[in-house]
């Protein structure tokens, strides 16, 4: 396993090059899954070239091609900038993706907490930019909700995420008109038809649960196809918002394959 930063051009001479990190195994296949993949952070990172991601790793010792960009550092975690550096290079991915994978590569998105609604965000733009091009969308615990009001998110105090998720969504929507563009707040579209498939997780005692199972059935009755999967209690799970692992990293990588292998169908 290597991992490294470069800079990559995202076009036009008045925007500065973007920073990625890659994540790639030893050996890959010909055509190995080609994954952008966006962290977290609770749109409170003032930089995205921090430690390394377990699950960017995980999967990428699956056999994927991990692209991580440094969205944040940008766009100083605010919308629209966010999506947009995200979009830029999700496009370049797909302008480029011999370089990185392979010519017929399955194109992905993933995103964790914040970085999950950056990638919901950009699944929706990618079906309304690119159409047909982005083969899924990989959200893990997607912050979604801007109005913080479910019922599993009265756990957030639990874990200490309360404020920290309000302050977040304050800062990230600062400069936006309200919080009801969809790109922003996924959970407020309501035109979801022909979005990427999703491979969705949470856990049981997850304070993200229920925005995140209420977004997933919402594809779903969209038409998406959409696969679902919830930890149990007790598995560590929101060790993800610290940029941790844990014992239920085996079983992400398990649904990932299990994804590509429904999407070959």
């Amino acid at each position: 396993m290597k991992t490294y930063w470069k800079n990559i051009e995202i076009g036009g001479a008045d925007k500065s090059p973007l920073s990625v990190r890659l994540y790639q195994n030893e050996t890959t296949s010909r055509t190995p899954p080609l994954v952008l993949y966006l962290r977290g952070g609770s749109f409170q990172e003032k930089t995205g070239k921090c430690p390394e991601l377990p699950v960017a790793r995980a999967l990428a010792e699956t056999g994927a091609i991990v692209v991580e960009a440094d969205y944040i550092t940008p766009s100083n975690n605010e919308f629209p900038q966010a999506i947009d550096y995200a979009f830029q290079a999700l496009n370049c991915l797909y302008n480029h993706r011999k370089q990185y994978g392979g010519a017929k590569s399955p194109l992905f998105v993933a995103g964790e907490e914040a970085g999950g609604n950056v990638a919901a965000g950009l699944a929706l733009k990618a079906r309304d930019r690119m159409p047909g091009e982005l083969t899924g969308q990989i959200l893990l615990s997607p912050m979604i909700d801007p109005m913080m009001a479910t019922a599993s998110f009265r756990n957030a105090d639990r874990i200490g995420m309360r404020q920290r998720w309000a302050d977040g969504w304050s800062h990230y929507l600062a400069k936006a008109c309200g919080f009801f563009h969809p790109y922003a707040a996924p959970c407020q579209c309501t035109r979801l038809a022909r979005v990427a498939p999703a491979l969705v997780f949470t856990a049981e005692d997850d304070p993200l649960r229920d925005e995140t199972i209420n977004y997933a059935d919402r594809l779903r009755d969209a038409g998406t196809f959409v696969r679902q999967h919830v930890f149990p209690t007790g598995q560590g799970w929101t060790e993800l918002y610290r940029g941790g692992g844990g014992q239920w990293l085996p079983a992400v990588c398990t649904e990932f394959n299990a994804f590509i292998a429904e999407l070959k169908r």
